[in-house]
């Protein structure tokens, strides 16, 4: 069967809220810089009410990838919950304009969709605060085989890993794609994801991960190690492809068999905005990786479009990420 889709996505659907913080807020708010907290709603309603003005987008770690894939130009699906609710309603409507597949059932009943409020200091380092909703119901129940089935790629957003339901949901994902021949693509999402469920991460990847996803702190948290190079060879004998991105340094690509390849970093005039780096660098390295081309021209793409989202406000591409990688396509 040839594959409908490139890229599926599995992953939380929340609503970012934007907006730019002082450091001294979040001291205030006792607010962890650069990482994410889980919220209740009551936390949520009360910290937005402190919030300055706001810029709302639909988002989520794979749904930001998905976002970017299909800027690309790239075919997508995702799988993700929300509640029949504004909101919801909202994040449908997003997913749906850009193209892509998002066919999961609303809730009808429980929390309130998801939303993440994200503080971006002077320093473009953004703190989240998400309050998970409705995207916390997420089980295997909610896993489309026959989406799966059609997907050249399934991509399992790390944040989601929180609940028991989740984690099962994504080992049902292993099962499906392994079935199905297809590949399955990881990403550990945040170092507190990694400490939380640094057992439960190994596992999933023996059992059959065949792309790893992280970011420097998020793989030396997971391998226990304290270099980078020491941290991909610790991962990579049991993971086929290994992609280690490091911020303005850029990203290692670990192929099984094969010499870590380095990606530089690609220019840019101002960081404005960190938020969806690496997500951006996973759509781009995914929709070059499911269109024939060479790890090094993946990689290049993840730093294109890695490059344009920091560039402004909000975790998805603003320009035409198709339009921005034509020279290197073409080359």
């Amino acid at each position: 069967m040839t594959p409908t889709y490139g890229l599926c996505a599995i992953g939380n659907a929340i609503v970012d809220v934007l907006a730019h913080a002082t450091d001294a807020f979040l001291q205030a708010e006792q607010i962890t810089k650069g990482g994410m907290t889980l919220i209740d709603e009551a936390r949520a309603d009360a910290l937005y009410a402190k919030m300055g003005q706001a810029v709302e987008v639909s988002g989520g770690s794979a749904a930001n990838t998905i976002a970017g894939y299909a800027s690309l130009g790239g075919k997508a699906a995702f799988m993700g919950k929300v509640r029949d609710d504004q909101l919801g309603k909202i994040f449908r409507h997003d997913m749906q304009a850009l193209g892509v597949t998002f066919i999961t059932p609303p809730a009808h009943e429980g929390l309130s969709t998801a939303r993440c409020l994200v503080l971006v200091t002077p320093d473009a380092q953004r703190s989240m605060s998400t309050f998970l909703g409705a995207a916390s119901s997420f089980g295997p129940k909610d896993i489309d085989p026959a989406l799966i089935k059609a997907s050249q790629v399934t991509y399992l957003e790390g944040y989601l890993f929180d609940r028991p339901d989740a984690q099962a949901a994504f080992f049902e994902a292993v099962r499906l794609t392994s079935q199905a021949e297809r590949k399955l693509a990881l990403t550990l999402s945040d170092t507190f994801c990694v400490t939380r469920h640094k057992q439960a991460f190994h596992n999933l990847i023996n059992a059959g991960v065949d792309i790893v996803f992280a970011n420097q702190n998020e793989l030396l948290e997971l391998t226990e190690t304290h270099d980078v190079r020491a941290g991909i060879a610790a991962l990579h004998e049991r993971c086929p492809l290994l992609i280690t991105t490091m911020s303005e340094k850029g990203a290692m690509i670990a192929a099984r068999g094969q010499e870590p390849i380095a990606i530089p970093a690609a220019p840019v005039k101002q960081v404005i905005d960190s938020t969806g780096a690496g997500d951006q660098f996973a759509a781009g390295f995914l929709y070059g990786l499911t269109h024939g081309r060479d790890l090094a021209t993946c990689g290049q793409l993840g730093a294109l479009a890695a490059a344009e989202v920091i560039s402004h406000f909000g975790p998805r591409p603003e320009q035409s990420l198709a339009e921005l990688a034509k020279p290197l396509l073409a080359a």
